[in-house]
């Protein structure tokens, strides 16, 4: 149904003037400026004068005026203008307008036409913000896709050390970080993959944006992992980001997570290496089980050193320590034993302890390592050579996956 028209005059004219002041609508965008924060009053376009011409002509808003204002909503959400800014900019010249308007200045002479201007005014209203609205929207969207897809490349090309150094460095700061100080990288994998947008993924984020530590930090995923990585100018920094990341997180037998992190290194390419090491440290983390679900790769040193060249450390666990597998139960309770029986220093009644044996059965079972293996692990000079085989062992997840 279409719009009544106002009133007519004594000739049958529209009752009022169909040519707006311009002096007078400058000064109502100017004020409806201000009713928005100061926002730039040149974003309402022609709005005033299409509302005016629409009560004094008795029409709704032309299809092809509407989609300007799309267009208007579009470049404002591109400029970074806030919604609510723009749309109270709008409201706040519809109604700054509204006294101002023919009908409504000769309402004594003519009072029908003040409600039919009124229909005019909130349908043209309408119709303009829904389609502000609209475009904003729409540009919003496109905004935040594209920014994901830069996010997701430049997370990528730092992660894999394969793009250009001043390209990285250029890009770095509009995704938080400033590569020109240490950072460290720590990764965390769960029962579930982790996925870009999920709850875990903005928890943190936001934990970390409260952090005290000198850390910037971008938080992103990997391959199904979480990967943070973060300024880490001192142990302190690197201590208080994982803290934070354990307090998201919660307990590790809640959804079986586990997490590597690398030591801190300058630059790109300390990024990339401190990512590498932290894969390292959370695999062998995994392999090498124990309470702490994170995986220090600087605790973890003596066991990338033994695992450098892997054909070497096979033949030193199978050296010293392949005989177990003739013992009873296999190699796995003396492997454990001298684990304990290490780790206490040499005291029986601790290892004892550690395992919930009895101080003889620990002594028993040492005495069988020596004479299943011609090694007595209890003798001074013979436990670092045990010691190294006993870390390899755990390292390369013998004897479960000997050949």
């Amino acid at each position: 149904m279409s719009t009544p028209r106002p009133a007519a005059g004594p000739a049958g004219a529209p009752a009022g003037g169909g040519h707006p002041d311009t002096d007078r609508l400058r000064t109502v965008a100017r004020d409806a400026s201000s009713d928005a924060g100061g926002l730039d009053p040149g974003l309402l376009e022609d709005f005033l004068e299409a509302v005016w011409r629409a009560v004094v002509e008795g029409r709704r808003l032309s299809p092809a005026r509407i989609a300007r204002y799309r267009v208007v909503g579009e470049g404002a959400a591109t400029a970074g203008v806030a919604l609510r800014a723009l749309l109270d900019l709008y409201l706040s010249a519809a109604w700054r307008l509204w006294r101002h308007l023919p009908p409504v200045a000769r309402a004594g002479e003519h009072p029908e036409g003040v409600v039919t201007a009124g229909e005019v005014v909130l349908r043209a209203t309408d119709d303009a913000v829904a389609a502000l609205t609209e475009g904003y929207q729409i540009a919003r969207r496109q905004l935040v896709r594209r920014e994901e897809s830069d996010r997701r490349e430049f997370v990528d090309d730092l992660l894999a050390g394969t793009a250009d150094l001043p390209g990285l460095l250029r890009r770095a700061p509009r995704h938080g970080l400033d590569l020109t100080g240490p950072h460290a990288v720590c990764v965390v994998r769960a029962e579930s993959a982790f996925n870009d947008g999920t709850a875990p993924l903005a928890a943190v984020e936001r934990r970390l944006q409260g952090s005290q530590a000198d850390a910037d930090a971008l938080v992103a995923t990997k391959d199904g992992a979480l990967v943070v990585v973060f300024a880490a100018p001192d142990r302190a920094a690197v201590t208080e980001v994982l803290d934070r990341v354990r307090e998201v997180l919660g307990p590790p037998e809640r959804t079986r997570w586990r997490a590597g992190v690398g030591r801190p290194g300058p630059g790109a390419a300390g990024v990339v290496g401190s990512y590498e090491q932290a894969r390292r440290a959370l695999e062998l983390g995994d392999r090498l089980g124990g309470g702490d679900p994170v995986a220090d790769a600087t605790d973890l040193l003596v066991f990338e050193v033994l695992l450098r060249d892997r054909a070497v450390a096979t033949d030193l666990v199978e050296t010293t320590l392949g005989p177990l597998r003739e013992g009873r139960g296999g190699a796995a309770p003396f492997l454990d034993t001298l684990e304990a029986y290490l780790a206490s220093g040499g005291n029986t009644t601790e290892a004892a302890r550690r395992l919930h044996l009895s101080v003889r059965a620990v002594t028993y079972r040492l005495a069988r390592v020596r004479d299943l293996t011609g090694i007595d692990p209890t003798r001074p000079e013979a436990r670092f050579g045990v010691q190294a085989a006993v870390l390899a062992a755990r390292a390369l997840a013998w004897p479960e996956d000997a050949t």
